[in-house]
């Protein structure tokens, strides 16, 4: 059987030749020799495989890693804390981290973790040469994604079902049936600020 392309790496021990009928040979470390030789559909179904076992285990990762993250800032600490009224002081128990520096820290970098890993392998693999385009692409992306589409399933979502109230009692409080608020403005703001300005950034330098 003929290939369009044939490509030989030498090494110390030896060489590989290998030969393709695709567009570009694929170099990745994880493929064995001759992985370019199947058909493009026994590629298309182990790559579909391979896609699947790789996102569940990501999954099972990022699950772990963000339960320690919460039990990491969810934890308090006790104080004590003077009575304005009494004089006395008594013992309280307040959260160790700010909330919004542990959203925008902690939290942050859980749910990004498999992005930024991604593009921590990819710029180490290509010190010394042309910067790909995974690194950029996954922090941005997913930055959008997580500011936007999360944010508007999660404003969707909302169960306003419990609102049973009448549109007379509706109109004699002055509220909107369902109204939905954001707590965390400070972490809303910051996070809103800091992504236009990546984007804009990245709009200029792409």
């Amino acid at each position: 059987m003929e290939y369009t392309k044939k490509k030989v790496s030498y090494f110390e021990r030896g060489r590989i030749t290998a030969f393709t009928d695709l567009e570009e040979f694929c170099d990745s470390s994880i493929f064995v020799p001759g992985w370019t030789l199947l058909s493009r559909n026994t590629l298309t179904v182990l790559y579909i495989l391979m896609f699947a076992w790789l996102c569940l285990g990501i999954n099972s990762i990022s699950d772990i890693f963000m339960v320690a993250i919460e039990n990491i800032t969810s934890s308090k600490r006790e104080i004590y804390q003077t009575d304005p009224y009494s004089g006395e002081k008594k013992k309280v128990l307040v959260p160790v981290w700010n909330p919004t520096l542990a959203n925008l820290t902690l939290m942050a970098f859980g749910s990004s973790a498999p992005e930024i890993f991604l593009s921590v392998i990819e710029t180490v693999t290509t010190l010394g040469a042309k910067p790909g385009e995974l690194g950029p692409s996954t922090i941005v992306g997913s930055a959008a994604f997580n500011f936007l589409v999360i944010s508007a399933v999660s404003i969707l979502s909302v169960n306003v079902a419990s609102d049973t109230r009448t549109d007379e009692e509706i109109k004699q409080d002055g509220t909107d049936k369902g109204i939905k608020k954001i707590d965390g403005l400070v972490v809303f703001g910051i996070t809103t600020t800091w992504s236009i300005v990546a984007y804009i950034w990245l709009f200029l330098v792409l």
